[in-house]
């Protein structure tokens, strides 16, 4: 039975957990082919256990040597990359003063350089094998407007929003979509300790991962000629 990705070859950043390991997920059951990283490449192993056509490769986003094997590995195993989903990504909750400078340093590096990084090293591939791709850069609604006890997180938000919208000017006509999604709040164990924990109330409204990494799929298999720029959603049961 034919998928609707048959053939296509993708780059996860993030893979390990939420909506990196879901978007991989669903596009391997799509017939999809996927390099999937992350620092937890064992838990990349657990998640997509049973699962045809991945690899996975230990991947620290904010190393730009990284991105730059992640890339390698997907032409060598799979001839080419496609799509890159850039999904890694940290979040802590509280005010301008209540983080180390490590902390803030450690989120501003995996949010912002984590992102241009990846994205370097798969339009390079891109554009030497000449038939265009899909860059997907997983954002938040936190990029699109300021929120209080999150304005550092926000600000890498933003950071990603800017980048996708310079990076859709300077690419779309060599074929190479690039498309922000910002999500609202993901039922996952993004920022757990760091201002979330799992009993916290707000979890019981917010997205799965698989709800959000259906909007990752639904972006990488829009009509060639389409391109989203910038795709924001969130539950039905969350406030704004």
């Amino acid at each position: 039975m034919m998928g609707a990705l048959d053939g296509y070859v993708a780059v996860i950043t993030g893979a390990s957990s939420g909506v990196g390991a879901a978007s991989a997920r669903h596009i391997l059951r799509e017939g999809g082919r996927v390099v999937a990283g992350a620092r937890r490449v064992e838990r990349i192993r657990e998640l997509l256990d049973g699962l045809d056509g991945w690899t996975a490769v230990e991947w620290d986003v904010r190393e730009s040597a990284h991105a730059e094997r992640a890339i390698a590995t997907a032409v060598a195993e799979y001839g080419k990359i496609d799509g890159l989903i850039a999904s890694a990504g940290i979040g802590m909750y509280g005010g301008i003063l209540d983080h180390t400078d490590d902390e803030l340093q450690e989120m501003l590096a995996t949010n912002i350089a984590g992102t241009v990084w990846p994205v370097r090293s798969a339009v390079r591939a891109m554009r030497e094998r000449g038939n265009g791709g899909d860059v997907v850069i997983i954002s938040s609604v936190a990029g699109l407007r300021g929120r209080g006890n999150e304005a550092v997180y926000a600000a890498t938000k933003h950071a990603q929003v800017g980048l996708g919208g310079g990076l859709d000017k300077e690419l779309h006509r060599e074929g190479i979509r690039v498309s922000t999604l910002c999500p609202g709040g993901i039922a996952t164990e993004f920022a757990m300790g760091a201002g979330r924990t799992e009993t916290s109330p707000e979890l019981s409204v917010m997205m799965s991962a698989d709800e959000v990494a259906a909007q990752v799929l639904w972006t990488i298999t829009a009509p060639a000629n389409m391109r989203t720029l910038i795709h924001s959603f969130r539950g039905l049961g969350e406030e704004d």
